[in-house]
This record gives structure tokens, C-alpha cells and sequence, in this order.
């Protein structure tokens, strides 16, 4: 078929897909607006894909259709949607029109028997057709002269491709569909028959609906679980079956009211886009259509709306590169020289593991300005390799500027390749520059920061992933198993791309407030001491954990039976469905949530509120305590000690949460429990090498510190001047009663409202914590903004910012964006404001914290102590000190950590030693 082919998108499937997958985005009046984003991008990638071809986009139209006859229940139970995406289908359907695309929505036939039926007409008249769509269901089309195409994961099937995929042809894909039904459209499909059990049917007998139904004696001889006890299963529901194939066959023969003609791509009406384009806040295709350029591909990962986005992708398409594969030691001199004579490089190593402590260097990448890379192997082994370079002789060679202090270091994820280089014995010195931290810091909401995402967010190019030159899963090769002929190009497009965002981002950085501080004073310093800290690790006591292991399980199987036996039988604890029938259905206990699909939600904080008055979700919620720490913690922990250094050795990640704070992995260490005995138990595996012992320095309620700083109240700034223990301060105000007067109960309530209220807890939220009516609750936080009037002010004027300005600051000048500050939806409107209020308290204490790490780590470097610093948790340092210097370290450490921030008040550090983590507490 000599034309191009028709270009048919389901447009309901892609705008469902968008919704659920990309992160939401709102305009400043709280438009949301991600969906509509992520489908326009996927529209403007078929367009460049199809130039010349004819297209249409398809979307179910509200009403029923034939299927509601055949069965009363189709579709009942599919919730209905969201607010936030029908608010979006009107300016998606304008957008789509503007851009000239025939957008079809039929009354009464659904969006796929319109694409069905189109895709027939299209290969009867002798052309091609190709639906874009992410639904399987699609697939049953599939023909010689039909594909789909799924822009989404940049996917394309043919025959071969359903067959690959689904393990089935195109003509086997409905009964497939029937036997295992569909949950989302509510075809009941034969009941037990799911996705495995439908596939080991028609695979084994060779054939459809009817081949199995001629034959049902044969099914049990199929040899797979569950085999022999199907027969009857799916002669008591035959007619079900047959009903479900009829409800899952799309629809090729519809009467419809447009044909292959009324397909055609009109121009794009400019005016039209332009209004759109504005309401929406697309500024860069707004960018794009003022200069006259055409619409390209932007943001397909979405983000969140922040300066970053105010300009046009700087690069729209692949850029031309001069790569250069270094084999030879005249090319390597050559190189040398030019990279001695530079003031700065970009570079990145090729090695064999994303694990550190693991990674032998198999190659390195080296850039000096954007379109030329260069790529030197050093240990690829594969059959048939070509000689290369000296790995030794070369890094020897690339030592001396690694280690120039006067050289910028340009890289993604610098961290990485200082900590393999360390072990390696080659030091990396002078200015660094990291485009994964310079994202974070323009715009720390924004989900990835990884080169692959930014690449196609800032610089409007694909680049080539790790797994399509190293495969995926068990079988996924190694670097240095990678032919040249295709590890070069990737390893020269990770350096060259990477200088290329650092110079689109660096110049967006330091245009934005503070910004360009906060990147170099805190993140990029912080760098080196996180390496340090990884590397060094922190001893473990395996036997501990291991008797710990043992103790919780023996705990763990005597909850169980309690609990079997409060539910009156066995169940799965593990299982929701299972629970919530027990819990809702046999107990009668009333629902207090449900999920989004309308079941009664047997979440933890569900659990946890219905533990007050019940035995059995007490029990269960102990059990999930238990269990939890048990495999997290207890059983894993010992395995992962590294065998060469017999020491724990975390990784920090600085470009994950929004507010600022490190999280960690492998373990992660914040979220080991410190309020339970077991959890405090698990800290006490952590201990030091013989001769030294474990310091703890705990920042004390730096936060509401950090909040009488903001907030300028009187009463706080006095409470802390003073040295007053700052809950028992509040329970006095609150409760009125003299400060020596407070009891226990009333500081732990003053607790409760200090932390509440500085996370935008409700009346509510705090009746629940302790247990009180709400009035009761609404009572004490009238009374504490009575006593503490400039927190009130402090709040109202952060939300009247966040609502201006788009985002709140640290002390520092770190920016958090409020995307959903001008949200339709209250609840959600109401979440970016609680997040206004905390956000600068939060972001403030990681940015004390981080200062204490770098001025602390520079200070031992020049010292004689005998220490190093091997964890950091919220807001605590955790250090191994010699046992003759504890003493004075405690004492100097505290008055270095005591000095990362000048505040209206007095930031304390509480210290203590001890042979383990938990008694350093």
C-alpha cells in the first residue's frame, strides 16, 4: 500500500492514561491541566511521526450503547470521573480542534467501534491503518495491515509484536478477554479463570471459545495448576463466557456518520491556540506559536509549572555530535592536552554496577564543549573485543585533573562517579557542577531528575536508554559486555547531553532569587561529604538482629492465631479483601472509608482509628507493625553488609523529596521507628568498631524553632530565648495553668498541638490524635493562637504568598512550588496550603542540617580526631568517635552544629554516647 497510513487515536484511553500517569499540573487559577498536556504532546508526536497522513481522534460520547443491552452491569462499577479530569475534556476537545484534527464522538458507539470500524473501512479501500491507543483490548484488530502504537511507552505491535506480547495471535485476544474478563469495563469473564489460567487454555488447546467448549475434557489433561477442576468451572459458565466474548468484540460494522474522507488534518487555527494556549499556561507552545514555529513535541513526563517552563525547549530535536572512540594512545594524548588546557570538563564513567561499592570503571566519557564527546573503553570483554587503552595507565593519566582544584567537574549524579574514582584511589578536587542537583534545586516537586527525563524536558530529545543496548531483566548485559559499536554513541551521548543541560539549566538557576546559592553552598559541598559518609559505612551486629528475628516471629505467629481466633477462622491477614470482609461484612464494624473502586478501605490509617474501639483491627495493625520491621529490617539488614569492608553502607539521595531533606536506601535509614521498643531495639544493632563509641547529636524541636523565626511571635521567641522547655511553655498557655504546675498528659496534648499545627493539622486531625472531641480540640487551637498570635499572622500571610508567588522559601532562598495553590478542588487546594506552612520549616531544618554536615565534615578533615560521621537521620548526626575523645567531640561538634544558622533564637544540640546507636539516645 503505496499511501500513508490512517492515523486512528483513542483519545478516551490516552486521556484516562495521562490523568492516572503524569504528574498533575494546574494553571494559577487551578486549572488542572496535565492530562490535557500529556495527550496534546502524544497528538503533536503522531503528527511528526505521520506527517502525511490522514488521522482522527476518537472519544466515547456520554450515553449507552449495545453492550448496555447485552448486559445491564456493563461498566456499572467503574467509578465516575474524577472532577479534576472532567474539568479537562472541554479544552482538550477545543485544543484538538485548534490543532486541525478531525475529533470524532459518536452518540451511542463507543470510541473503539468507532476506530474498529474505521481501521475496516481504511484496509478494504487499500490502505494501511494505525491506531494509537494504550488499551489491550485494541489488540483483537491487529492485522497484516493494522498496528497499534502506544506513544506512551513508545510501543508498536504487529502480529508478531500481540503475539510476543500477549503470548497470543490478534484473532485469539477476545476469547482471551472473555475467559479472564475485565474489572475496569466489569465483563465477568469465567469466574477463577484470570489472565495465566485464560493464556494456559488457548495455548493448550490450540484454539478459541469454541474450540474449547468442543472439547472440554481435554482441559484437564493440560497439565497446569488447576487444570483438572476447570471443566466444570467453565460449563457452569458457558453462557457467560460466550456473553463476555460478545461484550469484549469490538465493533468493525457501525453505521456511522463520517467516512475516510472527513479525516483530513485542516491548518491550525492560530488565534484559537493562542487563547487556549494562555488559559492554560502552556507558556512554552505559547512561546513557540508567537515566534511562528512549529509545534513540537514538549514535556511528555509532565512536571510542575514553574520559570523552568516559561521559555521553548532550547534544542526541539536530536542535535548533531561528533563522537570520537580513543583506542589509540596518539588520540588519548591528543585528548590530554586539550582537557589540561580547559577550565572545566564534563565527564561520566561507564562501570559494571550501579552500586557503588560494587562498580569497576569499564570506560569513561569526557566532554569539552556541546557536539563533541569523546569516549575512551578501557574494559570491555565481550568475544571479539578490540584492544584498548590501559585502564591503570589511563586513570593514572586523568588523575592529576580530576584531582586539579582549579577545574569545574560537569556531571549527572556526580556523587556516583566521585565515590567509584575514590575507591579507585583517584580523588576528584575543585568546583563541581551536577545537572541532577541543578534540576532539583530550579524545581524540587518535579518527579525526575535522572539525564533521560531532563533531556526530554529541557532539551526536547529522546535519548537512549540502558536497556536498549543492554536488554532488560536476568538477561541484561553488563557495560563491559556491550559491543563498542553501540556502547560508544551512548556513552558520548551521556556526557554531551549532560553539558548541554548544565548550560540550559545553570543560567535558569541563578536567574530564580536565591537559587543559585542554595545549589552552591549547600547541595554541590554536600556531595563530597555524603560520598565520604557512604563510603565509610557503619558497623552492624548481625547476631542481634538475628535473635531480634527470631523474637518477632514467635510474636508475630501469636498474633496471628489471636487473630484468627477474634475473627472466628483462618484468613489471610495480608489480604485487604479478606479483611474487609471479616472486619465489615461478618463483624459489622461501620465503614469508614472506601477505596477509590467504592470497597471499604482496610488502609493503616483506617485501621488505626478503628483499633480504639476494636480488638481485631488492634491486632491486625501490631501484626503489620511486626511484620514490617521483621523484613524490612531484622532479616535484611544483615544481608546487606558489604563482605569486603564488613560494614552497612547506605545510599543518600539528595534529589528526592521536595522540601530539601536527604532520604536514604538500602537501608533506608528514616524510617526505622524510634517510638516502639522493637523499633529502638533495631538501633541497637548499629554499634562501633571496638575502641570507639556511637555519638548522636539531635537538633532539639528545631523545627518550631524555625517556626518562632518565621512567625516572629513574641511568645515563642521569648519561650526559647529563655530556655523554657517549649511543650510544657504551651501546655501552660493553653491549659492555663503555672508552668510548674503541668502534667505529663498536658505536655504531651501541648506536644500534639506544637507539631500539629506547624503540619496544618485541623481540629479534626488533632480530636483524633488525642482522643477528644473536636470542639474540645477546636478549644485549645483558639487557645494557642490566642497566646501565640503571630503564628496566626505567620500563616495567613505564607498562604496569601504561596497564592501569589506560586511557591514559599527557606531561610536559605530553597523554592517549594504549589502547583495546586489555586486548585478547584478544596481538598486539594487545602493540601497545598498546610504544605505552604510547613514547607519553609521543613526546608530550613534540611538546609541546617546539610550546612552542619559540610562544616562538621571540613572540620574533622583538618582535625585529630579519630572520628567519622556515618549516618544522618532527619534531624540527628551519627558519628563513630574513639572512646579517649568522646568527650571533647561532643563538645565541639555541638557548638559546630549549633552555628549553621544565625535564627532569632538558639538552636540547640542535644549529644550523648554510647556502644550502640539506641543507647546514644
Amino acid at each position: 500500500m503505496a499511501d500513508s497510513p490512517i492515523v486512528l487515536v483513542d483519545g478516551s484511553s490516552y486521556l484516562y492514561r495521562a490523568f492516572h500517569a503524569l504528574p498533575p499540573l494546574t494553571t494559577s487559577k487551578g486549572q488542572p491541566t496535565g492530562a490535557i498536556k500529556g495527550v496534546l504532546n502524544m497528538l503533536k508526536r503522531l503528527i511528526k511521526d505521520y506527517p502525511d497522513s490522514p488521522m482522527a481522534v476518537v472519544f466515547d460520547a456520554p450515553g449507552k450503547t449495545f453492550r448496555d443491552e447485552l448486559f445491564e452491569q456493563y461498566k456499572a462499577q467503574r467509578p465516575p470521573m474524577p472532577d479534576d479530569l472532567r474539568s479537562q475534556v472541554k479544552p482538550l476537545h477545543e485544543c484538538v480542534r485548534a490543532l486541525g484534527l478531525p475529533l470524532l464522538c459518536i452518540e451511542g458507539v463507543e470510541a473503539d467501534d468507532v476506530i474498529g470500524t474505521l481501521a475496516r473501512i481504511a484496509t478494504e479501500a487499500g490502505r494501511d491503518a494505525v491506531i494509537s491507543t494504550g488499551d489491550k483490548d485494541m489488540a483483537q484488530l491487529v492485522n497484516g495491515h493494522i498496528t497499534l502504537v502506544n506513544t506512551m511507552k513508545d510501543e508498536t505491535l504487529n502480529r508478531e509484536g500481540v503475539q510476543e506480547k500477549f503470548g497470543l495471535p490478534p484473532e485469539l485476544i477476545i476469547d482471551f478477554l472473555a475467559l479472564m474478563g475485565d474489572k475496569v469495563d466489569n465483563i465477568p469473564g469465567v469466574p477463577g479463570v484470570g489472565e495465566k489460567t485464560a493464556l494456559g487454555l488457548l495455548q493448550g488447546i490450540g484454539g478459541g471459545l469454541d474450540t474449547l467448549y468442543a472439547d472440554l475434557d481435554k482441559v484437564a489433561t493440560l497439565g497446569f495448576r488447576g487444570a483438572k477442576t476447570l471443566p466444570k468451572k467453565l460449563e457452569e459458565h458457558r453462557e457467560q463466557a460466550f456473553l463476555s466474548y460478545q461484550l469484549a468484540t469490538i465493533k468493525t460494522d457501525c453505521d456511522l456518520p463520517v467516512g475516510l474522507d472527513d479525516l483530513v488534518i485542516a491548518q491550525p487555527d492560530r488565534e484559537a491556540l493562542k487563547t487556549l494556549y494562555q488559559e492554560l499556561e502552556f507558556r512554552a507552545w505559547l512561546s513557540e506559536l508567537l515566534d511562528g514555529k512549529d509545534q513540537g513535541v514538549d514535556d511528555v513526563a509532565g512536571g510542575t509549572p514553574t520559570p523552568a517552563d516559561d521559555e521553548p525547549a532550547s534544542s526541539p530535536g536530536r542535535q548533531a555530535r561528533e563522537d570520537c572512540v580513543i583506542v589509540e594512545q596518539a588520540e588519548f594524548d591528543a585528548w590530554l592536552e586539550r582537557l589540561k588546557a580547559a577550565d572545566r570538563f564534563c565527564f561520566d564513567l561507564e562501570t559494571t554496577s550501579l552500586n557503588y561499592m560494587e562498580a569497576d570503571i569499564v570506560g569513561v566519557g569526557l566532554a569539552l564543549q556541546s557536539g563533541e564527546a569523546a569516549y575512551i573503553p578501557l574494559a570491555h570483554d565481550y568475544l571479539d573485543a578490540p584492544a584498548q587503552l590501559d585502564r591503570n595507565a589511563v586513570l593514572e593519566a586523568l588523575k592529576p585533573l580530576w584531582g586539579d582544584a582549579t577545574k569545574t567537574k560537569i556531571g549527572q549524579n556526580l556523587k556516583y562517579d566521585i565515590s567509584v574514582l575514590a575507591r579507585a584511589g583517584i580523588e576528584v578536587a575543585g568546583p563541581l557542577e551536577d545537572t541532577m542537583l541543578e534540576s532539583y534545586v530550579l524545581d524540587s516537586t518535579a518527579t525526575r531528575h535522572d539525564m533521560d527525563s531532563l533531556a526530554l524536558k529541557y532539551l526536547g530529545e529522546k535519548t537512549v536508554s540502558f536497556e536498549e543496548i543492554a536488554g532488560k531483566g536476568a538477561k541484561q548485559l553488563t557495560f563491559n559486555q556491550i559491543a563498542l559499536e553501540q556502547a560508544a554513541p551512548y556513552a558520548c551521548e551521556d556526557v554531551d547531553i549532560t553539558l548541554r543541560l548544565h548550560e540550559t539549566l545553570r543560567p535558569r538557576l541563578d536567574a530564580e532569587g536565591r537559587l543559585g546559592e542554595v545549589l552552591d553552598s549547600i547541595e554541590l559541598p554536600l556531595i563530597h561529604v555524603l560520598s565520604r559518609m557512604e563510603r565509610g559505612g557503619v558497623a552492624l551486629d548481625p547476631e542481634r538482629l538475628h535473635t531480634q528475628s527470631q523474637q518477632l516471629a514467635k510474636r508475630i505467629q501469636e498474633l496471628e492465631g489471636r487473630a484468627y481466633e477474634l475473627a472466628g477462622r483462618e484468613f489471610n491477614l495480608g489480604s485487604p479483601k479478606q479483611l474487609g470482609q471479616i472486619l465489615f461484612e461478618e463483624q459489622k464494624i461501620p465503614v469508614i472509608k472506601k477505596t477509590p473502586k467504592g470497597a471499604p478501605s482496610t488502609a493503616e490509617a483506617v485501621l488505626e482509628e478503628l483499633a480504639l474501639d476494636y480488638p481485631l483491627p488492634k491486632v491486625i495493625m501490631e501484626h503489620r507493625g511486626l511484620a514490617k520491621l521483621k523484613s524490612t529490617y531484622t532479616d535484611k539488614l544483615p544481608r546487606l553488609v558489604n563482605k569486603a569492608t564488613g560494614r552497612l553502607h547506605t545510599s543518600y539521595h539528595q534529589a528526592v523529596t521536595a522540601t530539601g531533606r536527604l532520604s536514604s536506601s538500602d537501608p533506608n535509614l528514616q524510617n526505622i521507628p524510634i517510638r516502639t521498643e522493637e523499633g529502638r531495639r533495631i538501633r541497637q544493632a548499629f554499634v562501633a568498631r571496638p575502641g570507639y563509641r556511637i555519638v548522636a547529636a539531635d537538633y532539639s524541636q528545631i523545627e518550631l524553632r524555625i517556626m518562632a523565626h518565621l512567625s516572629e511571635d513574641k511568645g515563642l521567641l521569648e519561650a526559647f530565648a529563655e530556655g523554657r522547655d517549649i511543650h510544657s511553655a504551651t501546655a501552660a498557655e493553653v491549659f492555663g495553668v503555672a508552668l510548674d504546675k503541668v502534667s505529663g498528659d498536658q505536655r504531651r496534648s501541648a506536644k500534639a498541638i506544637n507539631f500539629g499545627l506547624i503540619y496544618g493539622m485541623s481540629a479534626w486531625g488533632l480530636s483524633r490524635q488525642l482522643h477528644i472531641e473536636r470542639n474540645q480540640a477546636q478549644t485549645y487551637i483558639d487557645r494557642y493562637f490566642d497566646r501565640y498570635p503571630g503564628v496566626a499572622r505567620y500563616m495567613e500571610r505564607i498562604r496569601a504568598q504561596a497564592a501569589e508567588d506560586g511557591f514559599v522559601e527557606t531561610v536559605f532562598g530553597r523554592r517549594l512550588y504549589l502547583p495546586e495553590i489555586h486548585a478547584q478542588n478544596h481538598a486539594r487546594r487545602q493540601g497545598a496550603e498546610r504544605t505552604a506552612i510547613n514547607a519553609p520549616m521543613q526546608g530550613t531544618a534540611a538546609d541546617i542540617i546539610k550546612r552542619a554536615m559540610i562544616d562538621v565534615d571540613g572540620w574533622l578533615a583538618g582535625e585529630d580526631f579519630d572520628a567519622l560521621m556515618v549516618m544522618q537521620v532527619h534531624d540527628e548526626l551519627v558519628f563513630e568517635v574513639a572512646e579517649a575523645q568522646v568527650d571533647d567531640f561532643i563538645e565541639q561538634a555541638k557548638v559546630r552544629m549549633q552555628a549553621a544558622a544565625e535564627l532569632s533564637v538558639p538552636l540547640t544540640v542535644e549529644a550523648q554516647s554510647g556502644a550502640n546507636w539506641d543507647e546514644a539516645h
